[in-house]
């Protein structure tokens, strides 16, 4: 993804955010409650810093635990249920942001698929790096 500032929002238009500056990263995960948030076979999320992320509109958060054993923040609007954000604690500082609740997804390029030990069986993959859990720290 390349360019400027992004806006998205929730189904019913209650929520809505702009991502200040470029996005650090846009990921598909294959975790089983990302599986289960979105009811499809995957979720793309935008990583973002926290502080590049500007909500307008109150959003509900439900705390769950991912499989790595971390906390996951997952944030919805309360009026459509329009999954939107995921925040961890680690790494701290970052949000993901549903890539489908995006305004625009033209530039979307995901960087490499995530946590595919859960993947379903007839998901392909394609050509992008994919890593059974999350890619090794540089």
């Amino acid at each position: 993804m390349n360019g400027t500032d992004r806006t998205g929002g929730c189904l019913c238009g209650k929520v809505r955010y702009r991502i200040a500056g470029e996005p650090l990263m846009c990921v598909v995960c294959h975790c089983k409650n990302c599986q289960r948030q979105a009811g499809s076979a995957l979720s793309i999320i935008v990583g973002v810093r926290e502080d590049a992320l500007l909500v307008e509109g109150a959003v509900r958060t439900y705390d769950d635990t991912g499989e790595s054993g971390g906390r996951v923040r997952r944030q919805f609007c309360d009026t459509c249920g329009s999954a939107l954000f995921s925040r961890l604690d680690h790494p701290p500082g970052l949000a993901f942001v549903k890539a489908g609740t995006l305004d625009d997804t033209s530039e979307l390029a995901p960087a490499f698929h995530c946590w595919t030990k859960s993947k379903q069986a007839w998901t392909p993959l394609g050509d992008i790096p994919a890593y059974d859990t999350v890619p090794p720290s540089p």
